[in-house]
């Protein structure tokens, strides 16, 4: 277990996968490293995809906007299955300290959130917390139903597929630092730079991607789908080579990389292809069609990069750096955290 952050593997491979309950045979995709959803079969050819998340209330940023990533966090996950997420559960366990009026305000946008992505919220549990002082309020679980032969998972990746990123490496930590510290990220960068960051924070939802990329008409050209969090982007790439049981190649020349977010990044000491990146999306493509994908998605105005491709798993987990190909790292705890708390620990503003 780290400190903080997501579980290592090596943890959730000794203490969970254990120890998950009943063995039901209808289950297709439980949980796995690198996997985003849960898939279980049901009757007339459908299937159940779910997944959780923590929720969030983050008072640097506002009630808005830790609303936004309670939502569409958990939105991302879905849309790696190439469908929208339709039913959503909440557990709040609120601080005490948050207002009745704060709560309404947190509340009425989680709704306008869901809504607006066509989710209906169909239960939960909501309570105050004594000690509870966390940015994190609870959790929560989305759902969807689709017919069972067209949800992708990320497992399905499969060697020759080209790896697309979309949008840019860093995204969401650039943009939370911006916003949780203000006054560093203006005097050392400027206000250009900070509100640049700050506009940063509202590409975080991966959710119009994954469904253009995923269209019914074009399915077949696209395998399987990764949200990029904990990790970063190569994390995340890293992550689905595991999943499919494949190898990966990719080039460091051509990750998608942003003045804004690098700038951000370095005053921070954190390298922005391994850190938090909700916004992007890891989308494997059939070769043949790799550019026809990344074609749609420029037409829709949405970012699209081919980086590398998944390999036979022999070739292990390779990164190609000045012409060189060497082992791609992969770091178990993301490099955000400390940061963020380094910074408030030091009372940047």
């Amino acid at each position: 277990m780290s400190l903080s952050g997501k579980i290592t593997n090596g943890g959730f491979e000794q203490i969970i996968l254990p120890s998950c309950g009943y063995p039901r045979n209808e289950i297709l995709a439980g949980p796995a490293f690198g996997v985003d959803v849960s898939l279980i079969s049901l009757p007339g050819g459908l299937g159940l995809a779910m997944t959780s998340d923590p929720l969030s209330l983050i008072p640097s940023l506002g009630l808005q906007e830790s609303a936004w990533l309670s939502v569409h966090l958990m939105a991302n996950d879905m849309a790696t299955t190439g469908f929208a997420p339709m039913y959503a559960q909440m557990v709040l366990n609120l601080p005490p300290t948050l207002t009745e009026q704060d709560f309404t305000t947190y509340w009425n946008y989680i709704h306008q959130y869901c809504n607006a992505i066509g989710v209906a919220i169909t239960g939960g549990h909501t309570g105050s917390i004594e000690g509870q002082n966390s940015t994190i309020a609870g959790g929560g679980t989305m759902v969807l139903t689709a017919p069972v032969n067209e949800i992708l998972l990320s497992k399905k990746a499969e060697a020759g597929n080209v790896i697309i990123v979309t949008k840019d490496c860093a995204l969401s930590s650039a943009a939370i630092l911006t916003m949780s510290f203000p006054e560093t990220v203006k005097n050392k960068l400027g206000k250009e730079v900070y509100e640049q960051g700050c506009e940063l924070f509202y590409q975080t939802s991966s959710l119009p991607e994954a469904l253009i990329a995923a269209a019914t008409n074009h399915s077949q050209e696209i395998t399987a789908m990764h949200d990029v969090t904990e990790g970063g982007v190569l994390g995340a790439i890293y992550e689905m080579a595991v999943a499919s049981g494949n190898g990966v190649l990719v080039d460091n020349e051509l990750l998608p990389m942003n003045n804004t977010q690098q700038s951000i990044c370095k005053i921070f000491n954190i390298d922005p292809r391994f850190c938090i990146g909700a916004g992007s999306m890891i989308i494997a493509a059939k070769k043949e069609h790799g550019l026809h994908v990344v074609q749609r998605l420029h037409q829709n105005g949405i970012k699209a990069t081919i980086v590398g491709e998944f390999t036979e798993k022999s070739h292990g987990y390779k990164l190609i750096e000045n012409s060189t190909e060497t082992d791609m790292p992969y770091y178990n705890k993301d490099p955000y955290w400390a940061a963020f708390f380094t910074a408030y620990k030091n009372e940047w503003r």
